[in-house]
């Protein structure tokens, strides 16, 4: 049995991962400094140690240790507004902290890495449809700091026997089916949670912020995908690196959209609840429309999304807020 480690494991993503790879019989180490992940998102008694990426000497002890041959990385700042006031925090944590992790896996020959990334490296693609060739022009530091940390990834293992899979997220929804886990972000700008907390009684309004865009009913279109799909493309990434195969980058989305009006509208069916809508201006920088290109995951890995379905992501993300929140 293997033993792997996830950075930032007791966060949202990072939860579903760790807990796929722990039921397909994986021994995992989750390393979170806690700062927006919980503990008690580790259902199955995976190990988790406390600890930050900043720390270098906490992380030399770490890999000392363990003797980790993959390592799966999710540990990072994601608020992109908030990465427009403070910089400098994203790339301390997104950028230097993979810095400080990528040194670790060199010095302790580590041969496999799959990295979580982020569709915001391609800030504003023509068309709306981003493809992995698609040009990497993100237009906030979080997608700056992604992209640099991609760039230090891919020259790393152009120098080590370190293999490598760079997952590009489009917009990650819902939570486990069974509501074991989901996202706890306090004061979260996904649309779907904001939604459903909106439903709850514990916002007054959504906002829809813009309705003249280039769109069927005017508001804005997203490739939105289960978090459970997500959670098992990492391990058919994983499984790829594992026989054999060679470095990939790949988007991680559905190649279809949904626009703010369709979520909107679902998660009022879904709840029963009609909840209050205000529509406020367009913010500078959103696109009309961000879709993926998802042809090369379903080629490259063994990757069948199960879970590709508005209704269903909405469901499982009303069953998991109503349960955090005691409804």
């Amino acid at each position: 049995m293997e033993t792997v480690l996830v950075t930032g494991g007791c966060g949202y993503i990072g939860s579903h991962v760790v807990r796929q790879l722990s039921e397909a019989g994986f021994r995992v180490v989750v390393y979170d400094n806690l700062s927006t992940g919980f503990a008690d998102a580790l259902v199955n008694g995976e190990t988790l140690v406390q600890g930050d990426l900043a720390d270098t000497a906490a992380v030399e002890t770490l890999f000392a240790g363990y003797g980790f041959r993959t390592v799966l990385h999710f540990a990072a700042s994601i608020v992109a507004p908030e990465s427009v006031t403070n910089p400098l925090k994203f790339y301390a944590n997104n950028t230097r902290n993979t810095l400080n992790l990528l040194q670790a896996c060199v010095r302790h020959g580590v041969e496999r890495f799959v990295f979580s990334s982020t569709a915001a490296t391609y800030g504003m693609p023509e068309n709306g449809h981003a493809s992995e060739e698609s040009p990497t022009v993100p237009i906030n530091p979080y997608g700056t700091s992604k992209l640099m940390s991609e760039w230090m990834l891919r020259d790393t293992a152009a120098a080590h026997p370190l293999r490598f899979a760079i997952l590009r997220y489009f917009n990650v929804a819902g939570a486990d089916p069974r509501a074991r886990m989901g996202q706890r972000t306090p004061e979260a700008t996904h649309l779907i949670k904001v939604c459903c907390e909106a439903a709850l009684g514990l916002r007054p309004e959504v906002c829809i912020y813009g309705t003249g865009f280039p769109t069927p009913d005017g508001t804005g279109i997203r490739d939105y995908i289960h978090v459970e799909d997500l959670a098992s493309a990492h391990l058919a990434a994983l499984s790829h690196l594992a026989q054999g195969g060679e470095s990939v980058l790949l988007n991680v989305g559905y190649g279809k959209g949904a626009s703010v009006l369709e979520v909107i509208a679902m998660v009022k069916r879904v709840s029963g609840v009609d909840f209050k809508v205000v529509e406020k201006g367009s913010r500078p920088g959103d696109p009309a429309m961000l879709v993926a290109r998802a042809e090369k995951i379903r080629s490259v890995l063994d990757w069948k999304p199960v879970r590709d379905d508005l209704e269903t992501i909405i469901s499982d993300a009303w069953n998991w807020e109503r349960k955090l929140h005691g409804r």
